[in-house]
């Protein structure tokens, strides 16, 4: 099936990073067949159904390299006592709680608010980080299929941790070794499918998608889903239960998905416990690596960061939850000045990928208390180019640029520029005008899952009935156990 979108002007990103006015992209199957001038694609292709643009820009579907969907539930919650002193109080009396407040049906429709928030400002491609200590088994199953479900592209894993002792981390291990299996398994096939919900009783109510989306298994279910292996963070994880990792990933093709030094607090414990810094003793129990996300590196030196770069470790940046928490600031400007993987993510905050540049390039400069760090160029290139190459490590075709052969990941957004836009300004115009809520339309892998605004196979308002109700029985939970 083909579809030209035309009518617009197209910003191509990648390598060649183009502005073509009045250009169009011509989509087939779930790539990128053409792009260039809508005369020619149009006189080219005269039967291909198209998509009207009116004029607005056509560009890449934006990338989020670390997120927490279950996070969607901590909006509004009110935390008994005192306000948290410090990012330890802030996971025990928050984010430790929650996620034990979690079942299935918790699971799912946290990760679908996210996801429609994901369609409504254009992010098509997302990296989560999972935990739900008491749903582990088929807990990545529930979410695989809300992503399936939404049409969306995700990477999925599991958050193993010791905090909710051995039996646990145990099953942590598992759900990811399962679910990379189960990725594996179903890219080898040729067919199209949607997921198998493997873990019936943990998924028992998965069958509720049904009434809140259409979308019947868009393209290929291969090309949209895939998974890493998941750990909490140094500050969780023993050495027994590291090198459990490591063997249980050995010959699975995946690099982990961890927070590190995300603050002084992981860093301390590292040091008290065994006598080194975080990054190194994660080096030296083979956990770094050139498919391993560490998200925020904050409290590292400069021997940790190049060891980052040194093992091609991944590195994401999260400057909205780095402030709300108040664990410090990453020295992106340091690592990208020295060719470290620095890519950016939400770590659950809105998915609106535009408000997460627009905050990393000030953060930085009233840190270093300097105009001239984070540039819009180093903005987009951690947001563009380093996201969209992380994504390539997941999926087998490039995604974050318009040219041929890419995965047709596309969004429309209606900002009219009142200064002229040129491949050399685009990231100012980002920064300082066009932002997340001008998207107007969202493709992915082909399928326009947004059209005007209006979702076209999710049932939004179904969607927030549903979420509301079992927010607020995890909130009962969550009050229960505080």
């Amino acid at each position: 099936m083909q579809t030209l979108i035309t009518n617009g002007a197209v910003i191509t990103l990648g390598a060649a990073n183009q502005i073509i006015e009045q250009g169009a992209v011509l989509v087939e199957g779930d790539e990128i067949k053409a792009v260039g001038q809508a005369r020619d694609l149009e006189a080219a292709n005269p039967d291909a159904p198209r998509l009207d643009a009116h004029g607005q820009l056509i560009m890449p579907g934006q990338i989020c390299a670390h997120t927490h969907f279950y996070g969607a539930f901590a909006r509004g919650l009110y935390i008994p006592g005192e306000p948290p002193k410090d990012f330890p109080e802030i996971l025990r009396r928050l984010w430790w709680t929650l996620d034990k407040a979690l079942d299935a049906d918790g699971v799912t429709f946290s990760a679908l608010v996210c996801l429609v928030d994901a369609i409504r400002h254009g992010t098509t491609t997302l990296i989560d980080h999972h935990a739900s200590p008491n749903v582990i088994a088929g807990s990545l199953d529930l979410i695989a299929d809300a992503v399936t479900q939404s049409g969306l592209r995700a990477c999925l894993c599991y958050e193993v941790t010791d905090r909710d002792g051995q039996e646990k981390a145990q099953a942590g291990i598992a759900e990811n070794v399962r679910f990379l299996g189960r990725i594996r398994d179903q890219r080898s096939e040729t067919r199209d499918q949607r997921p198998e919900i493997r873990d019936q009783e943990t998924a028992r109510d998965a069958s509720s998608l049904g009434s809140i989306s259409n979308l019947q298994s868009p393209n290929s279910f291969s090309s949209r889903l895939a998974a890493t292996f998941g750990l909490h963070a140094s500050l969780t994880l023993s050495d027994e239960t590291l090198a459990a990792c490591v063997d249980a990933a050995a010959g699975l093709d995946t690099g982990f998905h961890i927070h590190a030094a995300e603050g002084m607090a992981d860093q301390n414990d590292s040091l008290s416990k065994y006598g080194q810094r975080t990054i190194d003793r994660l080096a030296s129990r083979g956990i770094l690596g050139l498919r391993t996300i560490v998200a925020h590196a904050i409290a590292v030196d400069a021997w940790e960061m190049a060891l980052l770069r040194e093992t091609g470790a991944w590195v994401s940046h999260q400057p909205r939850s780095n402030m709300n928490n108040a664990v410090g600031v990453a020295d992106v400007p340091a690592m990208l000045r020295g060719g470290m993987k620095v890519v950016l993510g939400n770590d659950g905050f809105s998915n609106n990928m535009f408000t997460e540049m627009k905050t990393a390039y000030l953060l930085h400069k009233a840190w270093r208390g300097d105009p001239r760090v984070a540039t819009g160029s180093e903005i987009a290139q951690m947001a563009w180019t380093n996201n969209a190459a992380l994504a390539r490590q997941f999926f087998p075709k490039p995604i974050g640029e318009l040219t041929p052969g890419a995965y047709a990941d596309i969004i429309l957004l209606d900002y009219v520029p009142i200064t002229p836009l040129t491949p050399a300004n685009l990231p100012w115009h980002v920064l300082f005008g066009a932002d997340g809520s001008h998207v107007t339309t969202t493709m992915v892998a082909g399928q326009v899952l947004m059209r005007d605004r209006k979702l076209l196979f999710l049932d939004e308002q179904a969607i927030g009935a549903a979420s509301r109700e079992v927010a607020s029985q995890t909130w009962q939970r969550f009050w229960a156990l505080s």
